[in-house]
Protein backbone atom coordinates (compact mmCIF):
# COMPACT_ATOMS: atom_id res chain seq x y z
CA UNK A 1 0.00 0.00 0.00
CA UNK A 2 2.68 2.24 0.77
CA UNK A 3 4.54 1.67 -2.30
CA UNK A 4 1.10 2.36 -4.10
CA UNK A 5 1.24 5.92 -2.83
CA UNK A 6 4.76 6.57 -3.23
CA UNK A 7 3.77 5.26 -6.91
CA UNK A 8 0.82 7.78 -6.99
CA UNK A 9 3.07 10.99 -5.87
CA UNK A 10 5.97 9.94 -8.53
CA UNK A 11 2.98 10.50 -10.93
CA UNK A 12 1.45 13.61 -9.96
CA UNK A 13 4.92 15.19 -9.36
CA UNK A 14 5.77 14.27 -13.15
CA UNK A 15 2.35 15.10 -14.29
CA UNK A 16 1.32 18.48 -12.62
CA UNK A 17 3.47 20.98 -13.09
CA UNK A 18 2.89 20.53 -16.91
CA UNK A 19 -0.73 21.39 -16.70
CA UNK A 20 -2.79 24.51 -16.10
CA UNK A 21 -5.51 24.24 -13.70
CA UNK A 22 -8.32 23.15 -15.36
CA UNK A 23 -6.47 20.01 -16.84
CA UNK A 24 -4.78 19.36 -13.22
CA UNK A 25 -8.85 19.20 -12.18
CA UNK A 26 -9.30 16.84 -15.23
CA UNK A 27 -6.41 14.25 -14.30
CA UNK A 28 -7.38 14.59 -9.97
CA UNK A 29 -10.64 13.73 -10.56
CA UNK A 30 -10.49 11.01 -12.95
CA UNK A 31 -7.60 9.28 -10.87
CA UNK A 32 -9.94 9.73 -7.82
CA UNK A 33 -12.95 7.93 -9.50
CA UNK A 34 -10.31 5.38 -10.87
CA UNK A 35 -9.46 4.73 -7.54
CA UNK A 36 -12.69 4.32 -6.14
CA UNK A 37 -13.32 4.18 -2.16
CA UNK A 38 -11.01 6.43 -0.59
CA UNK A 39 -9.38 7.86 -3.53
CA UNK A 40 -10.26 10.94 -3.31
CA UNK A 41 -7.82 11.27 0.12
CA UNK A 42 -5.21 9.34 -1.98
CA UNK A 43 -5.21 11.36 -4.63
CA UNK A 44 -5.12 14.70 -2.34
CA UNK A 45 -2.30 13.30 -0.10
CA UNK A 46 -0.23 12.43 -3.51
CA UNK A 47 -0.98 15.90 -5.30
CA UNK A 48 -1.27 18.32 -2.37
CA UNK A 49 -4.41 19.81 -3.79
CA UNK A 50 -6.70 20.09 -0.81
CA UNK A 51 -9.17 17.71 -0.52
CA UNK A 52 -12.21 20.01 -1.47
CA UNK A 53 -10.53 20.65 -4.58
CA UNK A 54 -10.36 17.17 -5.30
CA UNK A 55 -14.02 16.44 -4.74
CA UNK A 56 -15.02 19.16 -6.70
CA UNK A 57 -13.02 17.85 -9.87
CA UNK A 58 -13.92 14.24 -9.14
CA UNK A 59 -17.81 15.99 -9.43
CA UNK A 60 -16.60 17.50 -13.02
CA UNK A 61 -15.26 14.20 -14.18
CA UNK A 62 -18.31 12.47 -13.08
CA UNK A 63 -20.95 15.02 -14.67
CA UNK A 64 -18.62 15.10 -18.07
CA UNK A 65 -16.48 18.20 -18.07
CA UNK A 66 -16.65 19.85 -21.61
CA UNK A 67 -12.95 20.59 -23.06
CA UNK A 68 -12.68 24.05 -22.42
CA UNK A 69 -9.74 26.78 -23.45
CA UNK A 70 -10.19 28.23 -19.80
CA UNK A 71 -6.81 27.57 -17.47
CA UNK A 72 -8.41 28.53 -14.69
CA UNK A 73 -11.66 27.58 -12.91
CA UNK A 74 -15.07 30.17 -12.91
CA UNK A 75 -14.21 32.13 -10.20
CA UNK A 76 -10.73 31.33 -9.60
CA UNK A 77 -9.02 34.64 -10.20
CA UNK A 78 -6.22 36.27 -12.45
CA UNK A 79 -2.59 35.16 -12.21
CA UNK A 80 -0.71 37.43 -9.94
CA UNK A 81 0.87 40.16 -12.04
CA UNK A 82 4.15 39.46 -11.37
CA UNK A 83 3.42 36.33 -13.38
CA UNK A 84 1.77 37.47 -16.21
CA UNK A 85 4.46 40.35 -16.92
CA UNK A 86 8.51 39.11 -16.68
CA UNK A 87 10.35 41.56 -15.43
CA UNK A 88 8.16 42.88 -13.19
CA UNK A 89 9.52 42.38 -10.43
CA UNK A 90 13.17 43.41 -11.08
CA UNK A 91 11.27 46.74 -12.68
CA UNK A 92 10.44 47.21 -9.00
CA UNK A 93 13.37 46.58 -6.97
CA UNK A 94 15.34 49.10 -9.07
CA UNK A 95 12.97 51.75 -8.31
CA UNK A 96 13.24 50.87 -4.65
CA UNK A 97 16.60 50.08 -3.91
CA UNK A 98 17.54 53.44 -4.49
CA UNK A 99 14.91 54.80 -1.60
CA UNK A 100 16.03 51.68 0.33
CA UNK A 101 17.10 52.53 4.00
CA UNK A 102 20.04 49.95 4.32
CA UNK A 103 20.81 47.43 1.71
CA UNK A 104 17.95 45.50 -0.51
CA UNK A 105 19.53 42.18 0.77
CA UNK A 106 19.87 42.45 3.85
CA UNK A 107 17.70 41.47 6.60
CA UNK A 108 16.00 44.69 7.39
CA UNK A 109 14.22 46.73 4.75
CA UNK A 110 12.60 49.56 4.51
CA UNK A 111 11.26 51.94 1.32
CA UNK A 112 10.03 55.58 2.33
CA UNK A 113 8.65 55.47 -1.67
CA UNK A 114 4.92 55.62 -1.83
CA UNK A 115 2.93 53.25 -4.01
CA UNK A 116 1.24 55.19 -6.12
CA UNK A 117 4.26 56.54 -7.23
CA UNK A 118 5.81 53.11 -7.78
CA UNK A 119 2.87 52.02 -9.97
CA UNK A 120 3.02 55.45 -11.91
CA UNK A 121 6.79 54.87 -12.43
CA UNK A 122 6.30 51.35 -12.82
CA UNK A 123 3.51 52.33 -15.81
CA UNK A 124 5.92 54.70 -17.48
CA UNK A 125 7.88 51.58 -17.89
CA UNK A 126 5.07 49.44 -20.07
CA UNK A 127 3.46 48.08 -16.94
CA UNK A 128 0.32 47.16 -15.73
CA UNK A 129 0.39 47.66 -11.99
CA UNK A 130 -2.17 49.25 -9.27
CA UNK A 131 -1.06 50.66 -6.28
CA UNK A 132 -2.72 48.56 -4.27
CA UNK A 133 -0.64 45.40 -6.67
CA UNK A 134 3.03 47.39 -5.62
CA UNK A 135 1.63 47.13 -1.63
CA UNK A 136 1.29 43.25 -1.81
CA UNK A 137 4.20 42.82 -4.00
CA UNK A 138 6.58 44.94 -1.89
CA UNK A 139 4.92 43.31 1.21
CA UNK A 140 5.78 39.68 -0.18
CA UNK A 141 9.44 40.51 -0.53
CA UNK A 142 9.81 41.30 3.29
CA UNK A 143 9.38 45.90 2.54
CA UNK A 144 7.85 47.71 4.99
CA UNK A 145 6.14 50.54 3.27
CA UNK A 146 5.64 53.86 4.75
CA UNK A 147 2.16 55.81 3.51
CA UNK A 148 2.75 59.34 2.30
CA UNK A 149 1.37 60.87 5.27
CA UNK A 150 3.86 59.41 7.43
CA UNK A 151 7.62 60.06 5.96
CA UNK A 152 8.30 62.39 8.89
CA UNK A 153 9.18 60.24 12.12
CA UNK A 154 10.01 63.08 14.38
CA UNK A 155 13.17 65.30 13.60
CA UNK A 156 14.78 64.23 10.84
CA UNK A 157 18.51 63.83 11.56
CA UNK A 158 20.79 64.20 8.26
CA UNK A 159 22.45 60.94 8.70
CA UNK A 160 19.04 58.76 9.63
CA UNK A 161 19.77 57.33 6.33
CA UNK A 162 23.25 56.70 6.36
CA UNK A 163 22.78 55.40 9.28
CA UNK A 164 20.45 52.78 8.33
CA UNK A 165 22.75 51.55 5.31
CA UNK A 166 25.67 51.46 8.22
CA UNK A 167 23.59 49.20 10.38
CA UNK A 168 22.56 47.04 7.63
CA UNK A 169 26.20 46.55 6.79
CA UNK A 170 27.21 45.29 10.42
CA UNK A 171 23.84 42.86 10.29
CA UNK A 172 25.08 41.38 7.30
CA UNK A 173 28.67 41.13 8.30
CA UNK A 174 27.68 39.51 11.55
CA UNK A 175 25.33 37.27 9.72
CA UNK A 176 28.20 36.08 7.48
CA UNK A 177 30.18 35.44 10.74
CA UNK A 178 28.32 33.21 11.91
CA UNK A 179 27.34 35.73 15.13
CA UNK A 180 24.65 36.62 17.11
CA UNK A 181 22.52 39.99 16.10
CA UNK A 182 19.88 40.98 18.23
CA UNK A 183 17.17 43.45 18.64
CA UNK A 184 15.76 44.92 21.96
CA UNK A 185 13.52 46.93 23.27
CA UNK A 186 11.01 47.44 26.36
CA UNK A 187 7.82 46.41 25.32
CA UNK A 188 4.75 48.95 26.80
CA UNK A 189 4.46 48.41 30.39
CA UNK A 190 1.26 47.11 31.57
CA UNK A 191 -0.67 46.98 34.14
CA UNK A 192 -1.38 43.59 36.42
CA UNK A 193 -4.89 42.48 37.80
CA UNK A 194 -8.23 42.38 36.33
CA UNK A 195 -8.20 45.07 33.57
CA UNK A 196 -10.06 45.01 30.56
CA UNK A 197 -7.68 44.12 27.97
CA UNK A 198 -8.29 45.75 24.58
CA UNK A 199 -9.54 42.90 21.76
CA UNK A 200 -11.81 39.99 22.13
CA UNK A 201 -11.78 36.58 22.67
CA UNK A 202 -14.91 33.88 22.75
CA UNK A 203 -16.78 32.89 25.35
CA UNK A 204 -20.34 31.53 25.88
CA UNK A 205 -22.61 34.25 25.13
CA UNK A 206 -23.49 36.70 27.81
CA UNK A 207 -20.46 35.56 29.82
CA UNK A 208 -17.95 38.14 29.44
CA UNK A 209 -14.53 38.23 31.44
CA UNK A 210 -15.36 40.72 34.43
CA UNK A 211 -12.51 43.25 34.50
CA UNK A 212 -12.54 46.27 36.69
CA UNK A 213 -14.56 49.70 35.68
CA UNK A 214 -11.41 51.97 36.74
CA UNK A 215 -7.71 51.71 35.66
CA UNK A 216 -6.30 52.70 38.92
CA UNK A 217 -2.77 50.94 39.61
CA UNK A 218 -3.20 47.95 41.85
CA UNK A 219 -0.34 48.85 44.45
CA UNK A 220 0.50 45.02 45.30
CA UNK A 221 0.73 43.95 41.49
CA UNK A 222 2.03 47.35 39.86
CA UNK A 223 3.03 47.51 36.41
CA UNK A 224 4.67 44.72 34.39
CA UNK A 225 7.55 45.90 32.58
CA UNK A 226 8.27 43.44 29.77
CA UNK A 227 12.26 43.73 28.12
CA UNK A 228 12.68 41.45 25.01
CA UNK A 229 15.42 40.35 23.12
CA UNK A 230 15.04 39.04 19.50
CA UNK A 231 17.41 36.60 17.88
CA UNK A 232 17.31 37.76 14.16
CA UNK A 233 19.02 34.78 12.79
CA UNK A 234 16.87 32.04 14.37
CA UNK A 235 13.09 33.73 15.16
CA UNK A 236 13.76 33.33 18.27
CA UNK A 237 12.93 35.60 21.70
CA UNK A 238 13.32 36.65 24.93
CA UNK A 239 11.36 38.44 27.64
CA UNK A 240 12.34 38.88 31.41
CA UNK A 241 9.46 40.41 32.97
CA UNK A 242 10.26 43.13 35.76
CA UNK A 243 8.01 44.69 38.24
CA UNK A 244 10.46 47.55 39.77
CA UNK A 245 11.80 49.92 36.61
CA UNK A 246 12.82 50.08 32.90
CA UNK A 247 16.66 50.62 34.09
CA UNK A 248 19.85 49.90 32.08
CA UNK A 249 20.46 47.36 34.75
CA UNK A 250 17.87 45.41 34.26
CA UNK A 251 17.85 46.16 29.99
CA UNK A 252 21.69 44.36 30.10
CA UNK A 253 19.87 41.73 32.81
CA UNK A 254 17.48 40.61 30.01
CA UNK A 255 20.37 40.34 27.57
CA UNK A 256 22.31 38.33 30.31
CA UNK A 257 19.16 35.95 30.47
CA UNK A 258 18.97 35.68 26.77
CA UNK A 259 23.12 34.56 26.10
CA UNK A 260 22.73 32.09 28.57
CA UNK A 261 19.35 30.18 28.64
CA UNK A 262 19.26 30.68 24.66
CA UNK A 263 22.08 32.62 22.78
CA UNK A 264 25.10 29.88 24.04
CA UNK A 265 23.44 27.44 22.65
CA UNK A 266 22.45 28.87 19.11
CA UNK A 267 25.92 30.29 18.95
CA UNK A 268 28.48 28.20 20.86
CA UNK A 269 31.50 29.34 18.65
CA UNK A 270 30.60 33.44 18.50
CA UNK A 271 33.69 35.74 19.10
CA UNK A 272 31.16 38.73 19.22
CA UNK A 273 27.53 40.06 19.75
CA UNK A 274 25.74 42.96 17.71
CA UNK A 275 23.13 44.43 19.43
CA UNK A 276 20.28 47.06 17.70
CA UNK A 277 18.69 49.22 19.74
CA UNK A 278 16.66 52.48 20.40
CA UNK A 279 18.34 55.82 20.41
CA UNK A 280 16.48 56.50 23.93
CA UNK A 281 15.00 54.84 26.50
CA UNK A 282 16.45 52.39 29.27
CA UNK A 283 19.37 51.58 25.90
CA UNK A 284 19.45 54.44 24.66
CA UNK A 285 23.21 55.84 23.17
CA UNK A 286 23.09 58.96 25.99
CA UNK A 287 22.94 56.75 29.00
CA UNK A 288 25.81 55.91 30.60
CA UNK A 289 25.25 53.21 32.83
CA UNK A 290 24.12 51.22 29.51
CA UNK A 291 27.50 51.01 28.65
CA UNK A 292 28.74 50.63 32.31
CA UNK A 293 26.65 47.74 32.29
CA UNK A 294 27.28 45.94 28.48
CA UNK A 295 30.98 46.25 29.96
CA UNK A 296 30.25 44.42 32.90
CA UNK A 297 28.63 41.97 30.63
CA UNK A 298 31.10 42.03 27.67
CA UNK A 299 33.90 40.84 30.56
CA UNK A 300 31.44 38.24 32.12
CA UNK A 301 30.60 36.18 28.84
CA UNK A 302 33.68 36.91 27.10
CA UNK A 303 32.50 38.70 23.53
CA UNK A 304 32.88 41.79 21.68
CA UNK A 305 30.07 43.88 21.69
CA UNK A 306 28.98 46.01 19.29
CA UNK A 307 25.98 48.42 19.63
CA UNK A 308 24.22 50.09 16.13
CA UNK A 309 21.18 52.40 17.38
CA UNK A 310 18.42 53.13 15.33
CA UNK A 311 18.42 56.98 14.41
CA UNK A 312 16.51 59.41 16.45
CA UNK A 313 12.51 59.12 15.93
CA UNK A 314 12.82 55.79 14.31
CA UNK A 315 12.27 53.25 16.67
CA UNK A 316 9.41 51.98 15.01
CA UNK A 317 11.64 49.90 12.58
CA UNK A 318 13.09 48.03 15.48
CA UNK A 319 12.95 44.81 14.32
CA UNK A 320 11.68 43.19 17.56
CA UNK A 321 8.34 45.58 17.40
CA UNK A 322 7.18 44.31 14.55
CA UNK A 323 8.84 40.37 14.87
CA UNK A 324 7.83 39.69 18.35
CA UNK A 325 5.67 42.56 20.62
CA UNK A 326 3.44 42.67 17.83
CA UNK A 327 3.14 39.12 17.81
CA UNK A 328 2.55 39.07 21.90
CA UNK A 329 0.02 41.57 21.84
CA UNK A 330 -2.77 39.86 19.63
CA UNK A 331 -1.44 36.78 21.50
CA UNK A 332 -3.17 38.60 25.35
CA UNK A 333 -5.67 40.38 23.62
CA UNK A 334 -9.31 40.50 25.33
CA UNK A 335 -7.58 38.83 28.63
CA UNK A 336 -6.92 40.70 31.38
CA UNK A 337 -3.33 39.91 33.04
CA UNK A 338 -4.01 38.86 36.00
CA UNK A 339 -0.76 38.18 37.61
CA UNK A 340 2.48 37.93 36.40
CA UNK A 341 2.59 34.01 35.79
CA UNK A 342 -0.03 34.74 33.57
CA UNK A 343 1.57 37.31 31.40
CA UNK A 344 5.00 34.78 31.50
CA UNK A 345 2.61 32.33 30.35
CA UNK A 346 0.62 34.09 27.17
CA UNK A 347 4.51 35.44 26.15
CA UNK A 348 5.98 31.96 26.19
CA UNK A 349 3.03 30.96 23.95
CA UNK A 350 3.10 32.84 21.34
CA UNK A 351 3.84 31.31 18.46
CA UNK A 352 3.53 32.22 14.29
CA UNK A 353 3.58 30.43 11.30
CA UNK A 354 7.17 30.92 10.46
CA UNK A 355 8.14 29.43 13.18
CA UNK A 356 8.74 32.23 15.99
CA UNK A 357 9.38 31.00 19.49
CA UNK A 358 9.70 32.85 22.77
CA UNK A 359 10.92 31.86 26.05
CA UNK A 360 9.90 34.27 29.13
CA UNK A 361 10.84 34.92 32.63
CA UNK A 362 9.89 36.75 35.62
CA UNK A 363 12.87 39.01 37.18
CA UNK A 364 12.42 39.16 40.44
CA UNK A 365 15.66 41.39 40.98
CA UNK A 366 15.55 44.79 42.23
CA UNK A 367 16.52 47.99 40.32
CA UNK A 368 17.30 51.18 41.72
CA UNK A 369 16.78 54.30 39.53
CA UNK A 370 18.80 57.58 38.92
CA UNK A 371 22.40 55.65 39.20
CA UNK A 372 24.64 58.56 38.07
CA UNK A 373 27.46 57.67 36.41
CA UNK A 374 30.22 59.76 36.22
CA UNK A 375 32.75 60.97 33.29
CA UNK A 376 35.60 59.32 35.19
CA UNK A 377 33.64 55.54 35.46
CA UNK A 378 32.59 56.12 32.24
CA UNK A 379 36.19 56.55 30.41
CA UNK A 380 36.85 53.23 32.30
CA UNK A 381 34.75 51.39 29.93
CA UNK A 382 36.65 49.81 27.06
CA UNK A 383 35.04 51.11 24.93
CA UNK A 384 35.91 52.23 20.58
CA UNK A 385 33.46 54.52 18.95
CA UNK A 386 33.34 53.55 15.30
CA UNK A 387 34.47 55.72 12.99
CA UNK A 388 30.91 56.51 11.77
CA UNK A 389 28.41 58.45 14.20
CA UNK A 390 30.60 57.15 17.22
CA UNK A 391 28.17 57.95 19.10
CA UNK A 392 25.08 55.94 17.78
CA UNK A 393 27.81 52.76 17.00
CA UNK A 394 30.39 51.62 19.23
CA UNK A 395 32.39 48.31 20.43
CA UNK A 396 32.73 47.51 23.67
CA UNK A 397 35.95 44.70 24.29
CA UNK A 398 35.70 42.06 26.81
CA UNK A 399 38.62 43.25 28.83
CA UNK A 400 38.94 43.53 32.44
CA UNK A 401 36.85 46.21 33.48
CA UNK A 402 36.66 47.71 37.71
Amino acid sequence: MEADRDELARFFATVLPHLNEVQRRVVAGAMAITLGRGGKSAVAEASGMSRNTVIKAEREVAAGIEPSVRQRAVGGGDIKAEEKQPGLLEALDELVAPGTRGNPMSKLRWTSKSTANLADDLVRQGFTITDDTVGRILKSLDYSLQAPSKQKEGTAHPDRDAQFVYLNGEVDAFFATGDPVISVDTKKKELVGEFSNGGKEYHPTGEPTRTKTHDFIDKDLGRAVPYGVYDLANDEGWVSVGDTADTSAFAVEAIRRWWHQMGRQRFPQATRLLITADAGGSNGYRVRLWKVELAKLAQEIGLEITVAHYPPGTSKWNRIEHRMFSFISMNWRGRPLVSYRTIIELISATTTKKGLTIQAEEDLNYYKTGTKVTKTELATVPLTPHDFHGDWNYTIAPSNFR
